[in-house]
């Protein structure tokens, strides 16, 4: 038998659970705003629901449910809308733009007019865009390889939207961290970091500009951060008495295929197969790679790169010792300076090579004897001084064709000894977008630097054809870079009729008669003489390769002097 106070629980609850069903109602009805819209074809328009809720609710109360309601258009054709009230205008005419939901007495719901013009939002001077904004403001991917998608809203002074994603130019703060489609939006990451995604809208008309930035972040590196290793050089010749050399490893990153100058990573184990013939130092903080001849024979030198995920990848370079003593060796070499940054394309840098020698004169200028390398010889090719197809140029220049860096790599051979030494430094173009983007400033595309490089052209201008001769350095002071003239065939060597080199803008070149080299009787107007003309002796002149009348559409400039021999 129930009992009274088992009664009067039930009862309790009986009366509670009304109120308790009162306390989740249901929205009551759906209020659309604004109540009407008109945009352009190809602008948006944001649209918003709000809920008003009575029952469960005392007094009543509204809510935001723009994100909660299911929108629809009624004419697709003329506007679609998306599930956060944003509508996009496709054509002509007038459609319904309606917001529903399930709410306290069964489907609830309201609308709106869109009145969408024929005339292309996008494009038109009435319609510039005022601010630029991408969407999310920031992403992030867990590793390499993962793409996501930016999106860029554009506002009118009026205040409508424009989705402008395929109409702006996408870039990425960096290159090698991530890279964007630059008419997409698409961003694909490339190596662990975070980037600045920029958009860049240029209006019509000369209306301006508007610019929106993002960050994107890549949280985890590659799985296997390098997929190869190369030593350089590949050999070198040592002498027992102790001389060394120093071997540099390369290592390609399996992200974004560039090379890194790994030589003292401690991720890199140099190992001598013959320790007796010849050491090697590893496991150093600095200094490691560096070859010592112990004794005559040959010694295999291998840099062992662990990647973090345990697989490893190597590379092995030869070293001969030989018994022959080094009377002058290259002690070591250095490249000044030890780091270059420019800001444009087709900007160019000048690296020196100073060797250090164990005689007299111990401190030796290099830059035009030393072989030149780039890890990244596409992007920032380096001169070498004998290097076509401009041999009066000095060595260790480097061009700039695109945004990132590079490892330049000088390497010095000793003639007697055959030993090699190596000094790195690095280059650097960064991409920063300049404001206003006419403005040069960083290694964006369309950035160019102004030509930089002038071509001499030397011809006898007088009746002489057996003898005569015409000699001037390079503009580092390599001797006899234009050797031009039968009278160099008679020195042993190979002379045009016509000669031409290329120096940089602005250099002084000295040409010179030498002596013997027939009747000369001087020189064209523009080649201003340093020394007395007379009949056969030594005359020279000099001239300023400046930019003059007759440049190239590429800015560069063509000189040409004339020698008179008779």
């Amino acid at each position: 038998m129930l009992d009274r106070s088992g009664l009067r629980i039930l009862l309790v609850v009986g009366f509670l659970l009304p109120v308790a069903g009162c306390g989740t109602a249901l929205v009551d009805s759906i209020a659309v705003t604004p109540s009407s819209q008109s945009v352009a074809v190809g602008e948006t328009a944001q649209f918003t629901a709000t809920g008003t809720y009575s029952h469960g609710s005392h007094p009543s109360s509204t809510q935001n449910l723009t994100s909660q309601v299911t929108w629809t258009s009624s004419v697709p054709a003329v506007a679609t809308i998306n599930a956060s009230g944003l509508a996009t205008a496709v054509s002509a005419g007038t459609t319904t733009i309606s917001a529903s939901m399930n709410g306290f007495n069964g489907s609830v719901g309201n609308s709106a007019t869109l009145t969408v013009t024929g005339t292309s939002g996008v494009g038109t001077t009435s319609s510039a865009l005022t601010s630029l904004s991408i969407i999310p403001g920031s992403q992030s991917v867990a590793a390499p390889g993962a793409t996501t998608q930016f999106i860029a809203i554009g506002t009118t002074a009026s205040g409508t939207t424009v989705n402008v994603t395929n109409a702006v130019a996408w870039s990425s703060s960096s290159s090698q961290i991530a890279t964007i489609g630059a008419s997409t939006g698409l961003a694909t990451a490339l190596a662990q970091g975070t980037v600045t995604i920029t958009a860049l809208y240029t209006n019509p008309g000369n209306a301006g500009t508007v610019t929106g930035t993002a960050s994107f972040t890549v949280t985890g590196a590659a799985t296997e951060e390098y997929t190869a290793v190369t030593i350089v050089p590949g050999s070198q010749s040592l002498s027992a008495s102790g001389q060394t050399g120093e071997f540099i490893a390369l290592a390609t990153s399996g992200s974004t295929g560039l090379e890194e100058d790994v030589t003292n990573s401690p991720l890199v184990q140099w190992i001598s197969s013959i320790p007796s013939v010849a050491t090697v130092t590893s496991g150093l903080a600095s200094g490691n790679g560096v070859a010592k001849g112990v004794s005559a024979g040959v010694s295999t030198i291998t840099a062992e790169l662990t990647n973090p995920d345990g697989s490893m990848v190597s590379s092995s370079a030869t070293a001969t010792v030989t018994l022959t003593p080094a009377p002058s060796p290259l002690l070591s070499l250095t490249i000044i300076p030890s780091s270059i940054t420019v800001g444009n394309l087709q900007d160019t840098g000048n690296f020196l090579a100073i060797g250090t020698y164990s005689v007299a004169p111990y401190v030796r200028d290099l830059t035009n004897s030393v072989t030149w390398l780039s890890s990244a010889p596409n992007i920032f090719p380096v001169s070498t001084n004998s290097t076509p197809p401009n041999p009066a140029a000095p060595g260790g220049v480097v061009t700039a064709y695109g945004d990132g860096g590079s490892t330049i790599i000088a390497e010095a051979s000793d003639p007697t000894t055959g030993s090699i030494q190596t000094a790195t430094a690095t280059f650097n173009c960064p991409l920063v977008l300049p404001n206003p983007p006419t403005t040069a400033g960083s290694c964006y595309e369309g950035s160019q630097a102004s030509g930089l490089l002038v071509t001499l052209t030397v011809y006898n201008e007088g009746l002489n054809t057996t003898n005569w001769e015409v000699t001037a350095p390079s503009a580092t002071g390599t001797p006899d870079v234009i050797h031009c003239g039968p009278g160099w065939t008679a020195n042993g060597g190979a002379g045009g009729s016509v000669c031409t080199a290329t120096y940089p803008l602005n250099t002084t070149v000295t040409l010179t008669a030498p002596a013997g080299a027939g009747s000369f009787g001087g020189w064209s107007y523009n080649c201003t003489p340093t020394a007395a003309v007379t009949a056969n002796g030594p005359n020279s002149c000099q001239i300023t390769l400046g930019n003059v009348s007759g440049a190239n559409p590429d800015g560069n400039s063509n000189v040409t002097v004339g020698a008179i021999f008779n």
